[in-house]
């Protein structure tokens, strides 16, 4: 596993078209952004295994709090979602 260190507003980029940036650190939580193709599914892990599982998913369930109101979230991604995805 490559691990890196990164500031805010810092990012990486994965294979010349993904690329993720740190957009908020606040206290033990990283809040990250991801720019990639539209046709590159991206999820959390939790999301992504229950994806796995075929397990049908509670999207109320599986939005953390701080997300419901936040500015961020607001300007998520413009792409069409995919049928599995969060928005």
């Amino acid at each position: 596993m490559l691990v890196l260190s990164r500031k805010k507003d810092e990012s990486i980029v994965i294979n010349n078209d993904i690329t993720i940036v740190v957009v908020e650190i606040r206290g033990d939580k990283v809040r990250l952004g991801v720019e990639a193709p539209k046709e590159v599914p991206v999820h959390r892990r939790e999301v992504f295994e229950a994806i796995a599982r075929g397990e049908p998913l509670d999207l109320a369930a599986l939005k953390l709090p701080e997300e419901a109101d936040s500015p961020a979230t607001a300007q998520a991604d413009t792409r069409p979602p995919a049928t599995d995805a969060i928005p």
